[in-house]
């Protein structure tokens, strides 16, 4: 794992892209703090981590496209298969390496709160605690993005699937406003979300058997419960919509209150990602 971990910062180094995230991190934390602490005079340094959130709808998908999808692209992945890893090693070297790369501007933020409580008084403890929820934040994004980027061989593709997913994300409670409560379209939604499910098994395994078994199998079990009880299904999508919010989560940290339920939903959803990268390089291995 150390030997990619170092293989990666190396080209992220000797590339513009480290600069150019950082930089471009650095210039967005600058106008949020300028907004907000400088103009508007507030003290809290947790609303401009609230504005700069936005931008990792963009910025991820970014920094992760090329991850995976560059490998596949120009067949060097096959170059990782001959070493003597484990998909595991290989998958977890390089998300630390771009970890470590979103840390840099964040350690460089973390000095903003210390620098204003000279002037005026500044809430510490909500600072760095929705700081950490920012990290937590990210890092479960850059899991996301490099599952995407493990499915296809184009980066810009790549991009193109999680920002608008991403986006979804983001803007998930409002839009749960605006959908159906009812336990017909409750049922609904979760048929599409098992084929979905299914459709993602296939992909994986490359069994069209496993695909279907999943599908008819899910269906089955969703079909039956709505039949025997369809009350279960009432508010589903638009509540499931908000649990798996990962902005809105981020929203109780800036909010001051540091749920552990938070911290173990983001760590929860960064394994369940890097598992699927690691089935998804294990398929493509001994494909």
């Amino acid at each position: 794992m150390l030997a990619v971990l170092k293989h990666e910062l190396r080209g992220y180094f000797h590339s513009l892209v480290a600069y150019i995230y950082c930089a471009f991190m650095l210039i967005f934390i600058g106008i949020g703090a300028m907004l907000y602490n400088i103009q508007a005079s507030v003290a809290n340094f947790e609303y401009v981590l609230q504005f700069v959130s936005v931008g990792l709808v963009v910025i991820i998908p970014v920094l992760t496209m090329r991850i995976l999808a560059e490998e596949k692209r120009q067949k060097t992945d096959q170059l990782l298969y001959s070493l003597p890893l484990s998909s595991t090693d290989i998958i977890l070297g390089k998300y630390f390496a771009l970890l470590i790369i979103y840390l840099i501007p964040m350690v460089i933020a973390a000095f903003y709160p210390l620098i204003f409580s000279r002037f005026g008084d500044v809430y510490l403890k909500t600072s760095y605690g929705a700081l950490i929820g920012f990290i937590l934040l990210g890092a479960a994004l850059i899991a996301a993005g490099c599952f995407i980027s493990s499915l296809t061989e184009n980066q810009g593709f790549a991009a193109g699937i999680a920002i608008p997913l991403f986006l979804l994300n983001y803007f998930s409670v409002t839009l749960a406003e605006y959908i159906s409560a009812t336990s017909l379209g409750g049922a609904a939604a979760m048929l599409v979300l098992v084929f979905l499910a299914a459709f993602l098994a296939g992909h994986l395994t490359k069994s069209s058997a496993i695909r279907s078994c999943c599908a008819i199998g899910g269906w089955a079990v969703i079909l039956a419960a709505y039949v025997i009880n369809s009350s279960l299904f009432e508010n589903l999508l638009p509540n499931l919509m908000k649990k798996l919010s990962l902005f809105n989560r981020f929203n109780a940290f800036v909010n001051g209150v540091f749920d552990l339920t938070n911290v173990v939903f983001y760590l929860t959803v960064i394994i369940f990602f890097l598992f699927l990268c690691v089935q998804s390089l294990e398929k493509r291995r001994y494909n």
